[in-house]
């Protein structure tokens, strides 16, 4: 998973850079395996000192070829940016300053993370939401759906006032059912159960609703 160069090889200031950020670097694409590589760059040689999770076919003690190190340094942070991988992948990548005690500017740390993985997911899942060939409903086979239209409505009433269907109040149900009455959504066989199983009520509280609106009109 890492390439590390022993500590006895290390000028001391790598081995401290090391000493102090590699177990973070380690920590970062342990939670992300396998999409998350870092690279630990010292910046006394502009060399790679460390790879955790070595997505990039590059060693320790390759030339870093930074760009905008002044940047990292000065702002601390750069990115989110992307870059393309050996393999053609794209990777999104953040750059960060890394201090000694002195509070200069020691290394940067690079976090490049492979979103060409979750780019082909979303492709699959895009496709199959698609679909191959879907066409609009039958009408004469649907026209009688009232499930569905209560569907419809009361999504279209959920949308309007911004309210999720687990966080409605009981003033809300009755209003609900008031609403649906005035769409003639109770015209359907059944569809007083299924509106009660839909809101989360019982069946008798829609029907002591429509008593009442009937008794009031």
């Amino acid at each position: 998973m890492r390439k590390r160069k022993s500590p006895a090889k290390n000028p001391p200031a790598r081995a401290a850079l090391l000493e102090r950020y590699a177990h973070i670097a380690d920590s970062i694409t342990r939670l992300f395996f396998p999409y998350a590589e870092v690279v630990i760059h010292d910046l006394t040689d502009q060399t790679v000192a460390y790879l955790s999770n070595n997505l990039s076919k590059r060693e320790v003690g390759d030339e870093s070829a930074l760009e905008d190190v002044e940047e990292t340094t000065r702002d601390k942070l750069l990115g989110p940016y992307e870059k393309v991988n050996w393999d053609g992948r794209r990777m999104r990548c953040v750059s960060t300053a890394l201090f000694d005690d002195a509070g200069q500017a020691a290394g940067v740390m690079c976090i490049n993370f492979n979103i060409a993985a979750f780019e082909e997911i979303r492709s699959t899942l895009d496709l199959f939401l698609r679909g191959s060939g879907v066409v609009a409903q039958p009408v004469e086979l649907f026209k009688d759906d009232w499930q569905e239209r209560i569907n419809t409505f009361l999504h279209g009433w959920l949308r309007e006032r911004q309210i999720a269907l687990n966080s409605l109040t009981r003033e809300h149900r009755r209003e609900l059912v008031e609403a649906l009455h005035a769409e003639g959504a109770f015209k359907g066989k059944s569809s007083a159960n299924y509106v009660a199983k839909v809101l989360g009520m019982g069946r008798a509280t829609v029907y002591k609703h429509l008593r009442e609106m009937k008794q009031g009109m």
